[in-house]
C-alpha cells in the first residue's frame, strides 16, 4: 500500500495517511524497512504493509517510496 508520514514523534513512533482511506496507521520505528527513523520527516511518501494487532491495524514493512 501506499500513503504519506503525517506525524512523527519523539518516541520512535508516528502515524500514515493511507490513499483512499480516512484511516490513519500507526507505526513503530521497529517496523521500518531500509530506512533510519531520523530520516523521516512528515509528509515522506512510503509504501507498507497493514497488519492487525490487538490495538488495530498497523502498518509494517514501512519503506521511503
Amino acid at each position: 500500500m501506499q500513503g504519506t508520514i503525517k506525524k512523527l514523534t519523539d518516541k520512535n513512533f508516528g502515524f500514515i495517511s493511507q490513499e483512499g482511506s480516512d484511516q490513519d496507521l500507526f507505526f513503530h520505528a521497529n517496523e521500518l524497512d531500509g530506512v533510519e527513523f531520523s530520516a523521516l520527516q512528515e509528509g515522506d511518501a512510503v509504501t507498507f504493509e497493514v497488519t492487525d494487532t490487538p490495538k488495530g491495524p498497523a502498518a509494517t514493512q514501512v519503506k521511503k517510496a
